[in-house]
């Protein structure tokens, strides 16, 4: 395989997981972009990249560790980017950036302890410590109530459970659109755990856009087909976290999200 396939086989989720670290789709694409130019800038990192995704997420790494308080306060008046983009503006100029990137790393993107290290250039014990620090903040968050998109019973019963082990409420569930509708008609939700492929057909997509019309939520999408909404071609789900999940994968989807308020995709 070429450099250039290896790359692309792997960077849609490292725009996952730059979305997910940022809150925002453009924030993301924008450090990911800046990721490839130094790339193709420098020889030697670009060597570094035959390696797999751990030099590639490295260099992403290096990239916004250098600039990301450039990001967020730049001083750059609102430009009408919205309500989602100015929020998450905002919680970059409190993120603690070093405890999130390390729990994202190991969960979302699957990276054991000592790649993790590699890609921030820590040691294991530093970044065990990390994630320990970022899952207690997560204990402490407040709590929200969560309406679950998801046509399989067990899944469903299995998120309702991990929703509630976090001190979350659930507004309601619903296998299809119109149940979704029904429930939201009821009562508004802080955050949605959404399918794609809903039990009769329906589009777990189209069931956000009703919610999204009414107001701004956070989404996190939860599917067996990432590679569908992974292309690059129209603004994305900022949360995106892939069947079969690990339970500490959601968790801290749900943290991310809230963290930041708001997952509405972004152009």
């Amino acid at each position: 395989m070429s450099l250039g396939d290896q790359v692309a086989s792997n960077l849609p989720y490292l725009r996952r997981y730059a979305r997910a670290l940022t809150g925002s789709q453009s924030t993301g694409d924008t450090f990911v972009r800046a990721t490839l130019e130094a790339a193709l800038a420098d020889d030697e990192l670009k060597k570094s990249l035959e390696a797999g995704r751990v030099p590639l997420y490295r260099a992403f790494n290096k990239v916004w560790s250098s600039a990301y308080l450039e990001v967020a306060d730049d001083g750059r008046p609102n430009d009408g980017t919205g309500e989602h983009e100015s929020a998450a503006r905002d919680r970059l100029k409190v993120i603690t950036p070093l405890n999130r990137q390390a729990l994202l790393l190991t969960t979302l993107e699957d990276f054991s302890i000592p790649e993790t290290a590699e890609i921030m250039e820590l040691d294991s014990a530093e970044i065990e410590s990390l994630v320990k620090e970022a899952v207690d903040e997560i204990d402490r968050e407040s709590t929200t109530s969560v309406l679950i998109i998801e046509d399989e019973p067990l899944i469903s019963m299995q998120l309702e459970d991990l929703v509630r082990s976090l001190g979350h409420d659930i507004c309601g569930t619903a296998a299809t659109r119109t149940q979704a509708q029904e429930v939201v008609a009821e009562k508004t939700p802080g955050l949605v755990l959404a399918d794609i492929q809903l039990a009769d057909g329906s589009s777990g997509l189209d069931a956000v856009d009703d919610i999204l019309a009414i107001g701004s939520v956070p989404v996190i999408f939860i599917t067996a087909y990432p590679e569908r909404l992974l292309t690059g071609d129209r603004p994305e789900p900022t949360y995106l976290v892939t069947k079969p999940f690990q339970e500490s994968t959601v968790r801290t989807a749900i943290s991310q999200a809230l963290f930041f308020g708001s997952s509405r995709p972004l152009a």
